[in-house]
C-alpha cells in the first residue's frame, strides 16, 4: 500500500492545516465529508456538491452492498462514475449499519451475519469482504477496516472485547487489502469513554503491520452515539497523543459545527455526518448562531438570503422568505435548497477553520465560535 502524501502545512497548538493529497486530487484539511449513503448526497448533484467546495465524498458500503449491489455496481464502472463524482471518495465499513439497521445479526471471529433491512436477505460482512466490496468493487480512494461497533454504554468489561475484536479484524483487513498504488486503508480506533482502552487499541493499530505495511490513516470511532459533548472531547483528548501526528486523523460520524470546531483544536483532520441533508430535510438552517428552523412564522415576510456571505446560490439568491413557502407547502426544492446551503455552510465552515490555523490565531476563532452560540 503506496502512503497518500499528506503535508501538514501549518500547526497551532493542537490544529492542522494540511492536505492529503489522493490520485483524484488533493483533500484539504481539516475537511468534512459530505455523506453520499446510497450514491447521492441527498437532494444536490454532485456538481452543487463541489460547487460548495467539497473535496471528498463518503460512500456507504453496507447501502450500496444492498442496492444496487457491489458487483453491480463493478459491472458499471465503480462508484465515481457511477455517481459522477470524480474526486476521492472514503467508503465506511458498513459495521456501524450493520449494527444499527439490521433486523437480525450474529457476530462471531469471522464477521458479522445479518438480515437485510430491504427484503430480509442473510448477507455475511467479514474484514474480507468488506475490503473486497470497498476497494475492488466500488473503487474506494481511501477504505476503512472492519469494527466492531462498541454499545453505549457498555461496561469496561464488554468495551475491552469489542475493542479487541475490532483489532483483531483490522489485522484482517489490513491483510486483504495489501500493497495497492492508489488506494489506501484506515484504521478505527475503539474502546467507548475508557481511556486505558482507548490508548491500547490505538498504540496497537500503530504497531500492526502486515509485510511491513501499516494504515494510511486513523479514525475515532465509536463516539457521537450518546457519550455527550465533554465526554467525546475528553476521549479525543486521550487518544490523539498515541497517534502518529504525520498521518490523517478522522473523527467519525460528528457532527455539528461546535463538535468540528472543537475537534479540530484537538488535532482532528477530517469529519463526516448526515446533519446538514438531514436538517435540510427538516427545514432547519445551519448558522453561526446555531440552527434555526426555516418554517418558523416569523420568515413568512423576510426577504433576506441564508447567508450572502457564502459564495453558494442556495445561501445567497433565494430570500428565507420564499424557502419558507416551499417548506410549509411540502416542495422538494426547499429541502434541497436547505440542503444545499447546509453543505455549502459546513464547507465555509472548513474554509475559515483552515484560514484560522494558518493564522495561527484558532484560539480565538474558537472562543468567537462559542460566543456567538451563546447570542
Amino acid at each position: 500500500m503506496t502512503e497518500f502524501n499528506f503535508n501538514i502545512d501549518t500547526i497551532d497548538g493542537k490544529a492542522r492545516a494540511g492536505v492529503l493529497k489522493t490520485s483524484r486530487g488533493d483533500i484539504r484539511t481539516p475537511a468534512f465529508m459530505p455523506v453520499g449513503t446510497a450514491g447521492t448526497v441527498k437532494g444536490l448533484y454532485m456538481d452543487q456538491v463541489k460547487s460548495a467546495g467539497a473535496d471528498i465524498i463518503l460512500g456507504n458500503t453496507y447501502h450500496l452492498m444492498l442496492r444496487p449491489g457491489a458487483e453491480r455496481l463493478a459491472r458499471l464502472g465503480g462508484l465515481h462514475k457511477f455517481g459522477g463524482w470524480t474526486g476521492p471518495i472514503l467508503t465506511d465499513s458498513g459495521g456501524f449499519q450493520v449494527w444499527s439497521l439490521s433486523k437480525l445479526r450474529k457476530m462471531s471471529e469471522k464477521g458479522v451475519e445479518f438480515q437485510s433491512h430491504i427484503d430480509g436477505s442473510k448477507h455475511m460482512l467479514s474484514p474480507e469482504r468488506s475490503i473486497e466490496i470497498q476497494a475492488d468493487l466500488l473503487g474506494a480512494d481511501i477504505s476503512m477496516q472492519l469494527d466492531e461497533c462498541t454499545n453505549f454504554p457498555s461496561t469496561r468489561d464488554e468495551a475491552a472485547k469489542s475493542m479487541e475484536m475490532s483489532l483483531r479484524w483490522g489485522k484482517r483487513s489490513l491483510e486483504a487489502f495489501g500493497e495497492r498504488e492508489a488506494q489506501t486503508l484506515f484504521a478505527i480506533v475503539q474502546g467507548s469513554t475508557f481511556p486505558d482502552l482507548r490508548k491500547k487499541s490505538a498504540e496497537a493499530s500503530v504497531d500492526t503491520k502486515v509485510n511491513g505495511i501499516g494504515y494510511g490513516g486513523y479514525a475515532i470511532g465509536g463516539l457521537a452515539v450518546g457519550e455527550g459533548h465533554e465526554a467525546m472531547l475528553e476521549t479525543l483528548e486521550n487518544v490523539m497523543p498515541h497517534l502518529p501526528a504525520n498521518r490523517p486523523r478522522y473523527l467519525m460520524g460528528v457532527g455539528k459545527p461546535i463538535d468540528l470546531v472543537e475537534s479540530v483544536a484537538r488535532g482532528v483532520d477530517m469529519f463526516d455526518c448526515v446533519i446538514p441533508t438531514r436538517s435540510g430535510r427538516h427545514g432547519q438552517v445551519w448558522a453561526d448562531t446555531g440552527p434555526y428552523n426555516i418554517k418558523s412564522a416569523k420568515f413568512a415576510e423576510d426577504l433576506t438570503p441564508l447567508d450572502e456571505t457564502i459564495a453558494c446560490e442556495a445561501s445567497a439568491k433565494y430570500s428565507k422568505a420564499y424557502i419558507h413557502h416551499l417548506v410549509r407547502s411540502g416542495e422538494l426544492l426547499g429541502s434541497m435548497i436547505l440542503s444545499w446551503h447546509n453543505i455549502a455552510y459546513y464547507q465555509n465552515l472548513m474554509s475559515r477553520i483552515r484560514a484560522s490555523i494558518k493564522r495561527r490565531d484558532y484560539a480565538e476563532f474558537v472562543c468567537k465560535f462559542r460566543q456567538n452560540l451563546e447570542k
